[in-house]
Formats: structure tokens, sequence, C-alpha cells
């Protein structure tokens, strides 16, 4: 199917069907229940979920396969980011045109990029990566001010040329659109104390998430995949063979980088701004991170990886020492105290104490990252199972 093999068929299936019911699987408890507050099945959430995903999987197809890191992938996040305001700002506020000039902006700055970059490995292509990323940011903050907004960024203004778009009326905002269907559209479903918002804007970001995992998923099983691998386990010794590994590398980085730029292009499409924090060194770092506690190297990783760190930012930051005390009231007074004072420097603002532990537990235990554990798990339960068809059975083996 799709000219995939049965496995990654149901594997695509299976991403398909969680796309679709996120909205109601990433809202377990009743809205007006204590737990509502772990929910993240609302609008903006989501929409993260999905497009860091896709900043994720594009980041995997270079360190994944061919073990290059780049700590720079924040510049083309950014570079798309204002490729697609600026086509708002001139063409229309129909978000075709953006997403499609992001990833060709994005694609050819990762082009420049890679080109230099690539000239050397290990630890000195990841500085020079890094160094890109802050003359970029560096440059958007202050330098290109008139092209970037500087420190305020970009956003669509009513008096814009836009050149397709017909003139707004007085006191109109401008909103991103996909021929008139708004991004931010939303319709709320009402079943029994639960509340499912079901958005335009989500559903269209899942859609070329998905898009973009099949594609990944091809890559992975291309032969071109394979020459990508060779890099990664080996490149002098296939260097050796009389192979230049180089135009394998540079479209590889050209490729995640145009994934990159995707992703930069849909955070305009869903909330119209572009500012030059998106080309942050943290930014870069924080889709490295996503990428090794998924899985590096397996094609869902990254998307588990992108989920959980997005789901800790957005619903652990959140919790802070009156919920704890909430929690615990049942608890004696010093009892409750004490236990409130351990674990709030864990989450609010401290969340990021929680991810580090995290992070440092995959590595050290799971170098496969979430994926791997999901697989031992599943292992467990097969050796599980089989004793029990075993012991069923009554057969024994002789020794011999």
């Amino acid at each position: 199917m799709f000219g995939l093999n049965t496995k990654d068929t149901r594997l695509l299936i299976l991403v398909a069907i969680l796309v679709v019911l996120a909205p109601f699987i990433l809202n377990p408890f009743p809205e007006n229940s204590a737990m509502a507050q772990f929910n993240a099945g609302y609008p903006d959430l989501m929409q993260r979920f999905v497009i860091f995903g896709i900043f994720a999987i594009g980041f995997n197809i270079l360190f994944g396969l061919t073990g290059y890191l780049s700590f720079g992938h924040a510049a083309f996040l950014g570079v798309g980011s204002y490729a697609a305001i600026w086509m708002m700002k001139l063409l229309t506020m129909n978000v075709v045109p953006a997403i499609i000039l992001s990833v060709v902006f994005a694609g050819l700055f990762s082009l420049l990029v890679g080109w230099i970059s690539l000239r050397r490995s290990g630890i000195y292509f990841s500085i020079l990566t890094l160094a890109f990323a802050q003359m970029s940011y560096s440059l958007a903050y202050s330098v290109l001010t008139p092209i970037t907004g500087g420190e305020t960024g970009l956003q669509p203004k009513l008096n814009d040329p836009r050149i397709l778009d017909g003139a707004l009326a007085e006191g109109a905002t401008p909103k991103a659109n996909l021929f008139g269907l708004e991004m931010g559209a939303s319709y709320e479903l009402g079943i029994g104390g639960w509340l499912f918002t079901l958005n335009a804007g989500y559903y269209i970001a899942g859609v070329l998430m998905l898009a973009s995992f099949y594609l990944a998923i091809r890559i992975f099983r291309s032969p071109f995949g394979m020459m990508l691998r060779a890099v990664k386990s080996n490149q002098q010794r296939m260097n050796y063979t009389g192979l230049n590994s180089k135009p394998y590398t540079l479209a590889a980085f050209v490729i995640s980088g145009m994934y990159a730029g995707l992703a930069g292009g849909l955070m305009v499409a869903m909330d119209t701004q572009a500012g030059p924090e998106r080309m942050f060194w943290t930014v870069g770092g924080e889709v490295v991170l996503m990428t090794i506690l998924g899985g590096a190297g397996t094609l869902i990783g990254p998307v588990l990886g992108a989920g959980m760190i997005k789901y800790m930012e957005n619903i652990i930051s959140k919790i802070n020492s009156k919920i704890l005390h909430e929690w615990f009231a049942f608890m004696p007074d010093g009892v409750e105290d004490f236990i409130v004072n351990i674990l709030y420097p864990f989450i609010g603002k401290g969340w990021h104490l929680t991810l580090g532990l995290i992070f440092m537990a995959v590595v050290i235990f799971l170098p496969g990252g979430l994926v791997e554990g999901g697989q031992r798990i599943a292992r467990l339960f097969g050796r599980g199972k089989k004793a029990s068809e075993k012991d069923a059975s009554g057969k024994t083996t002789p020794a011999e």
C-alpha cells in the first residue's frame, strides 16, 4: 500500500488514526474535573505537537541516518517563518503560497549552510551549524530589522499590499486561511462532561505531518537511505571504496532543512507572527532532545519525543504549589507541606529539571529512546504469553 511494506503501512495507519482522534485521546478527563488540567486536547497545543513532530522527523533524517549532529536547525525554522510571513504580507493570507515558499527558502538556505558545514564532521560540524544559527539569530534580531522586524518580529497588518487578496473592511484583522477556511475555525463537540474541540488548523497541519511522515518512511527504506546509513556506519571506509559521500550528506542536510522550513511555515499559518526567538540556539537544542528522547534513527520516535516535551512544557509547567496543596490536602499539615516542598522544584517553572532527569534516564537505560522502551515492554509481554502457552500445552523439551 502506497509503496510501503506491511509493517510500515500499519505504522502509517496507526499514526493517521492517532492524528484524527487526538482531540478525543488527549482529553481523557471531564472538563470540570480536578484532573482536567492534564488534558492536552486544545488546538494550540495539538498544533504544536504535529508541527514540532515535523521538525523532529526532518532532523532525524539527518541525525538518525547519517549521525551528523546539527545544532543549527533553528535557523531553517526561522527562515521558513519569515518567508511565510512575508508571503502573507505581500501576496495573500492563503497559507498555500506561504508554506511552499517557506520550504523553498529554507531549502536554499540549508544548501548554503550545508555546503560550508559539511566540509567538516564530528564536533566541528556541530559547532559550525551552531555558529550559523547564532549568526542568523543576531542578524534577525538587530542587523536585518527592516526585513525581520527585529525584537518585535513581524505580523500581517491591514495596510499590507496582499496583491491577491481583496481589500479588507475597516477594522478587520487579516487571518490565515486555506481557500477561505480560517485556521482558527473550530467546532466544539460536547459529550457528557467532556468538551472536544475540532480545529481546522490542527487537521491541516496533521495532514502535512502525515505526508512528511510518509516521505520519511520512503527515504528510510530507499537506496538513498541505505547510503546514509553507510555514512553513519563508517564514512571513511565508504570513501575508500570510491563512493563520494558528500552529495548524499548534503542532500540529507537540505531535506532536513526543508522539513524545518515547513514547520516554520506552519507555525506562521497557525499563529500569524514571526520573530527572531525561533532562531535561538535553544530551539535547535530542543529538537535534538526530542529526537534522542523518542529514539534517533527510528520512524515514530521523534514524533513521540516532540509530543512528550511539548506536553511537559505546556501542561506540567502549569502545576504550582497551590495545586499541589489541593492534591495532598487530605494529609496531615506537616506531611502535606513536606511532600509539596519535595515535589515543587520538579514542576511549574522547574519542569526543565524533570525533563533533564528523564533525558538522563533515557540515555543511560534506554539508548534507543522511548521506542526502545516500548519494544522492551512488548518483548516482556510476548515472553510471558509464550510461557503461559507453553504451560497450558503441558509439553516439555527433553534435555540433550
